[in-house]
């Protein structure tokens, strides 16, 4: 199974210019998280950040119970190991074939036979659909290749990390569609955490588990998907319905002047852009059928429902509205009634248990709760 991170007040400067600060989330093990934002949040700085290639001015980032902020470089060494990340052009060594750059991490950190080496990166070729291609140059083949390729080369030390970042990056809307379909896949194959950094809307509200949002040099949000794609938060809506009107600009932050001066267009017949209300909540991508069933996916209900009562009503409703039948009547809830059993809380007994998750069980509920509070990791400004 995949492993938890936790990240913990984690702040990132470049000289006098903060790139973002005070970032608190938790991926959970084995789950598929995404992460939006506009261009110039740092998104790929974070991604950098979490795998110790970048150092964080300060903050925790705790992998299977190593600070990467602050250990040693040996230690960093070893839990990079962990880790297996797909860079946006597949950052593949065009000099070498398919077959070559696969095996690059088995040769440069393993001491395995090249018997051995083949049958692995043949596995994964063949996971990612590239069985045939092994001989082709990086220039011999399509965009989309190339990444599956670089995906290959991301699996064959069994991470149980895996960074994205920008997998949409020079792929039509098909192939987007197809390589996210292969990450959900890779995830029910071997139940590895995921981070995907992405600009792709239909990619974050199809297939992620949890989402996030960084704006301003802050994190807006993290959690359960529902929560984001439910939000009346100004940014997150703008964001997802790619307007003009709305708090981000060409230099992602608007002064209220600029604003002023867009609403009074707007307002005036201006057409903002965009697509029409992206609203609700799509059903979420599923693996191919005959790829076994999700792990993350499974544990991600129990964890949910445990904090269900702590959503904005928006979210509870839609996740309620996403369970087979005899899931409501097992979590003792129905859609557009609410929550019938302790408000969405499980007996410990049902609840599967995460490993090192830290998990506090909730206080008791009371009169105070019939309003939700915050959700609980969201860090506007």
């Amino acid at each position: 199974m995949g492993v938890e991170v936790v990240i913990e007040g984690l702040t990132k400067s470049f000289g006098k210019q903060t790139i973002w600060r005070d970032v608190t989330l938790t991926l959970p093990p084995g789950e598929v998280s995404v992460m939006l934002g506009p261009s110039g949040t740092g998104k790929s700085v974070f991604l950098k950040s979490m795998i110790g290639l970048l150092k964080p001015d300060r903050g925790k980032c705790v992998i299977n119970g190593v600070d990467v902020v602050t250990c040693s470089e040996r230690k960093l060494y070893d839990v990079r190991k962990l880790f297996g990340v797909l860079f946006q052009d597949g950052a593949l060594f065009g000099s070498m074939n398919l077959y070559d750059n696969v095996a690059f991490p088995l040769r440069e950190h393993t001491k395995k036979s090249e018997t051995e080496i083949r049958r692995i990166v043949l596995e994964k070729l063949e996971m990612t659909g590239l069985s045939g291609a092994e001989k082709k140059l990086p220039g011999e083949i399509s965009g989309g290749m190339r990444k599956r390729a670089g995906l290959s080369r991301a699996l064959v030390l069994d991470p149980e990390i895996i960074l994205v970042d920008e997998p949409d990056s020079g792929l039509d809307p098909v192939r987007t569609t197809y390589i996210s379909q292969l990450f959900l896949d890779v995830n029910a194959q071997i139940d590895a955490t995921f981070l995907i950094v992405t600009h792709n809307i239909n990619l974050a509200r199809t297939v992620p588990d949890n989402l996030g949002m960084l704006f301003r040099k802050e994190l807006v949000m993290f959690g359960p998907r529902e929560v984001l794609l439910t939000s009346d938060e100004p940014v997150v809506k703008q964001f997802l319905n790619g307007r003009m009107d709305g708090p981000i600009g060409m230099s992602e932050e608007k002064d209220s002047a600029t604003m002023a001066a867009e609403k009074a267009m707007f307002e005036a017949g201006h057409h903002a852009g965009g697509v029409e209300d992206v609203t609700g909540i799509p059903e979420q991508m599923q693996p191919t059928p005959g790829v076994p069933e999700r792990g993350g996916a499974r544990r991600r209900k129990d964890r949910v429902m445990r904090i269900l009562h702590t959503l904005p009503p928006a979210a509870q409703e839609g996740i309620i509205e996403s369970l087979s039948p005899e899931e409501q009547r097992h979590y003792g809830v129905q859609p557009h009634h609410g929550i019938t059993s302790q408000r969405g809380q499980l007996p410990t007994e049902d609840v599967a248990a995460l490993p090192g998750s830290g998990w506090r069980e909730p206080r008791p509920v009371t009169d105070t709760d019939r309003v939700p509070p915050p959700y609980p990791q969201q860090g506007r400004p």
